[in-house]
Order: C-alpha cells, then structure tokens, then sequence
C-alpha cells in the first residue's frame, strides 16, 4: 500500500489547542474547538495549569455553594439556543435520576449523570478577569456555566471552587470523550396512535408527558405527528420570532425552556427587547438573554397538554434532525387556568396544513 495514502487523523496536543486559541483570540470557545476538531471540554481542559483546574460536579457541594455566590449569570445552551439567566442561585433539591434550582432569575432541571466534567477557568482580558464554572457530558459538550459578574462574592467563589478541587491537576492532560451517536427519532410501533390519543386525553398534568412518551417508545415530535389536531398541530417556521415580538409587544409572560443532555434552564416572565441579528433572534433584557438561530428551526408545533385546570398550550421549535430546540408556555401559576392571553397569541400564530407539513418533514 502506498504509505503516502496512509493518513492517520489525530488530535492536537494540548500545546497545540493552546497555541490555536493564542492565534484566534476573539473565537468562541465552542466554535474554535469545532474549528480545531476538539471538544470543547477537551480545549478548556488545555488549559489546566494556566489559569484553569479541574473540578468535580458534585451537587451536594456544588449547589449550596453557588447560593452562597451572590448574583452570577448562569448559561445554557444546545446547537441553536443560548439561554442565560442573571441573578443569584437559591432554593436546591437534590436527587439521583434529576435535581432541581429553583429561584426567582436561576431556575432549572439537571440531570446529574451527565456532568462529567469540570473545570474553574479564570482568563484575563486586558485589565478585567473573568472567571467562570464550565460542566460538561461524556461527550464533552457543555450542560451548564457559570460566570462571575461584578457584584459576586469572589471571596466565596475562591471557598467553593476550593471545595471542589480534585487532586489530579496535571498539565497537557486532556479528558477522554466519548463519539456522540448522531440523533435518530424512533420509528413508532403499528397502531400506537390511538393507545397515545387515550393516553394524552387521561394526562392530568403535563409534567406526565415525559413518562408517557417513555411508555410508548415515541419520541417527542412524533407524538405530535400522531397526536391529531385536537392536541397538536404544525405552524410556519417563522412563528416562534413572531410569538417573541408578540410577547414583548404585548407585555405577555411567557415561559421559554432550552436544554440540552445534562440541564434545562427556564426564564419566567415579561419580555422587552427583541433584537434581530443576522440568522439570530435575541432578547436582550437585564436579567435574560436569549439567543436563538432561526435559520435551524425547521419545524414548529403547537401543543396542548391537559391540566390540573383545563389545558395548557406549548410552542415548540425542532432542527432537521427532529431535535428538540426551544420550548414556550405561558406563565401560570399552580392552581391557576391558563392565561387568556398566551393562548391567543399561540393559537392565532400562523397554522400550516398538517399533511402538507408532514410531507415536507420526511
């Protein structure tokens, strides 16, 4: 065999992603490390050593030591959402399976199997030095980060990170991560679609709609695929840039959830400023930023799911892939009926033909 045609691909060293970031200093970290044919656990993990080290996700130290923070801007994203929240961490429930912050800004759902990796990364940038939590999956894409913003408590977020360094913090040693499998939606079993018309009708709380979709086998949007007018029906790709400046415009509060393997991260309440930016719709108000690629949502559903009180109506955003991107509700209290106003807005966004639209998705 000609040895010229034997081309072996491997990863840059540490040395090597270093002297890549030195020479893009402005890129993102997630973008270099695509760039570069990284993770980006693994070009954080670079830079232990110089400036950054190694911590462990553990959320029985982790959490309660965040609260302790002050306000801190918590960050969440997956391929085509970024959501960060600005406020301090405050009311943790802790569990095996799923764990719960709870807070007026910081509310989210983490799922602690998979945060793997963690690193405290403290960068200078000119005068200013930012310091942030960085957590990552097996796989090494991010789940969830947390950034210092001037009013922290920098006394006790040098305590915290201290409580939660490992011992192994050797130079130019980059974690190992696993080959994600790419996403496939699963194929539903013969007549599975009316045992899920029963199913979905006999909910009594949305938060069952996991578990039932667990039950059948069926992955979210082809439930929705299955599910029939009366519960959910498709709408024009532009509907969820119409529904943002709907809510602002309107002063409706609105609940927007992005999440990816390890965390789901939920903003509450009024919206104002909705911006345009290339292929990017975002909101930019004090204490929540959204930052949403329109050019990825290829399909987008509307949901009703049966309530304590009546039902409730979600607007949900899916990739190529049939990937969850984003997701809305109204806000609404326990005990309370959806607001009036929420439903318009979703029920009025721009509809289209269910066999039509069903017939562009395959």
């Amino acid at each position: 065999m000609n040895a010229a045609l034997e081309t072996v691909e491997t990863k840059p060293t540490a040395d090597e992603i270093r002297r890549a970031r030195k020479q893009n200093p402005k890129m993102r970290d997630r973008d270099l490390a695509d760039h570069i044919g990284v993770s980006e656990a693994e070009l954080v993990a670079s830079f232990v050593g110089h400036g950054t080290h190694r911590i462990s996700p553990n959320f029985e130290v982790l959490f309660p030591g965040l609260a302790q923070l002050g306000e801190v801007m918590a960050l969440t994203r997956n391929e085509s959402a970024v959501h960060e929240k600005i406020g301090p961490f405050e009311k943790f429930i802790n569990g095996k399976r799923a764990a719960l912050m709870l807070g007026e800004q910081i509310d989210t759902r983490m799922f602690p199997s998979n945060w793997v990796h963690g690193f405290a990364v403290q960068r200078s940038d000119g005068k200013d030095v930012r310091r942030s939590l960085q957590f990552f999956d097996a796989h090494g894409d991010a789940v969830q980060k947390i950034h210092a913003r001037p009013s922290t408590d920098l006394e006790a977020w040098d305590r915290l990170v201290t409580a939660i360094l490992i011992e192994n913090q050797t130079p130019d040693l980059l974690p190992e991560v696993l080959e994600a499998e790419p996403f496939s939606r699963k194929q539903p079993s013969h007549n599975v679609g009316n045992v899920l018309r029963d199913r979905w009708q006999a909910l009594t709380d949305p938060h069952q709609f996991h578990g039932m979709l667990r039950d059948l086998e069926l992955d979210r949007l082809s439930a929705f695929e299955l599910a029939g007018d009366a519960w959910a029906w498709p709408l024009d790709r532009g509907s969820v840039p119409a529904l943002l400046r709907l809510a602002a415009s309107e002063a409706i509060p609105i609940m927007c959830f992005v999440g990816n393997r390890g965390c789901i991260q939920i903003h509450s309440g009024r919206i104002n400023m909705v911006i345009d930016k290339g292929p990017w719709i975002n909101v930019m108000d004090p204490t929540f930023h959204l930052h949403l690629r329109t050019d990825h949502i290829h399909e987008v559903w509307a949901v009703r799911k049966p309530a304590d009180i009546g039902y409730v109506t979600s607007v949900e955003a899916f990739n190529s892939s049939g990937q969850h991107i984003i997701q809305f509700f109204g806000v609404r209290g326990e005990g309370n009926s959806e607001r009036t106003d929420w439903r318009g807005l979703a029920e009025n966004l721009p509809r289209l033909d269910r066999s039509l639209a069903l017939g562009a998705a395959e």
